[in-house]
């Protein structure tokens, strides 16, 4: 009779393990998603990028399970024309509304903050870091550049993982330009968009930022000096980066209005994509590719609540928010340049004293 030769014990159980390990990663549950505000219509972009059951890729395996819509801001219309019609939006996607923070917290694994007011952002994001819930922010991170430098100081404190963008910055025409074949190495690049002003949010913070991100996308950290003329047509901003690089950012505030820019490199010359579009070929955009919207920078957020590293850093973060407010000094100061280092500077030593005063 033939000998039947078995497995080995140990190397079935290696068979075994691996069989219950590939069940497992297949049948794991999705990490689960809440949203802090719901007056902002990316909440719901990004609910059916998550909630979609046709998802694939890095979209795959996330739910945003609740929501709390909060309360409009009086003095944004934007915002209390918003709530009501994007709170129920959410509904359509099984999300379920609750009446308070720490319902969406004690539901959740991860957070988007999402409310159009950047003032409400700081207490929203306390309550997120300290639950040890990973964050995202929808921009503005803050409203002010004091409460963007305490919002992500607790994160670093709590060592909770937390980052803000413009979904600007992940579109591919934008972030596309960094390595541009046709372009090569940047060496400087003129970027324009829309530039409207509210009264309650630091200048810049409002609608600049999609662009001066867009800047910082296709630049790279590292900016010294900005510099800032205004006009009741435009807002003019320079920076001039460490390594002698220069970069502008033209704010329309009247005639037509687009949002792009023009790339200067050690190869060529380049305007860059539209918004949501891919990079030129040979000057030409591209207006017939796949439109993504929100789903480039939905992507990351994917990436980032299941456990993956910051799409952008905190010191590149404050970095943008220090150059906004350089400008923003430059601007009441006539044109002067302003070191964004002593921005941050000033930022820093102001912490120190609240610290010390508490």
């Amino acid at each position: 009779m033939p000998i039947r030769r078995s497995l080995p014990v140990c190397g079935l159980l290696v068979v075994l393990f691996a069989v219950a390990g590939v069940a497992r990663s297949q049948d794991a549950a999705p990490v689960r998603v809440g949203i802090l505000g719901l007056d902002n219509y990316q909440a719901v972009a990004y609910t059916q990028l998550f909630n979609d059951a046709n998802a694939t890729g890095d979209l795959k395996g996330l739910r945003v399970v609740t929501a709390y819509p909060g309360v409009a801001s009086a003095d944004i219309q934007e915002s209390v024309d918003s709530l009501p019609k994007w709170s129920k939006a959410v509904t359509e996607f099984q999300v379920k509304l609750v009446d308070s923070v720490d319902e969406v917290l004690i539901s959740c694994d991860a957070v988007m903050i999402m409310p159009l007011d950047g003032r409400k952002h700081r207490e929203l994001a306390t309550a997120a870091l300290k639950a040890g819930k990973r964050t995202y922010i929808g921009r503005p991170l803050a409203a002010s550049f004091e409460d963007a430098v305490a919002i992500l100081k607790l994160a670093d404190e709590t060592r909770t993982p937390c980052w803000t963008s413009s979904q600007h910055r992940f579109s591919p025409g934008f972030i596309g330009m960094r390595n541009h074949p046709e372009v090569g190495k940047v060496l400087g690049c003129d970027v324009y968009g829309g530039c409207p002003t509210v009264p309650h949010h630091s200048d810049f913070y409002w609608h600049a930022l999609h662009s001066i991100e867009t800047l910082f996308t296709i630049m790279g950290p590292g900016c010294e000096s900005v510099r800032c003329v205004s006009t009741s047509t435009a807002e003019s901003i320079t920076g001039v980066w460490s390594d002698g690089r220069v970069a502008t950012y033209r704010g329309i505030k009247s005639g037509a209005l687009k949002y792009s820019a023009t790339v200067f490199g050690d190869k060529g010359v380049s305007t860059a994509g539209i918004y949501g579009h891919g990079v030129p070929v040979k000057g030409v955009v591209p207006t017939d590719d796949k439109y993504m919207g929100y789903e480039g920078i939905a992507i990351e957020m994917a990436k980032f609540f299941k456990g993956g590293e910051l799409p952008v850093s905190h010191a590149e973060t404050l970095e943008i928010f220090a150059f906004m407010e350089a400008a923003r000094e430059s601007k009441r100061r006539n044109g002067v340049p302003i070191l964004v280092s002593d921005v941050l500077k000033r930022a820093k030593e102001e912490q120190v004293k609240k610290t010390s005063g508490d």
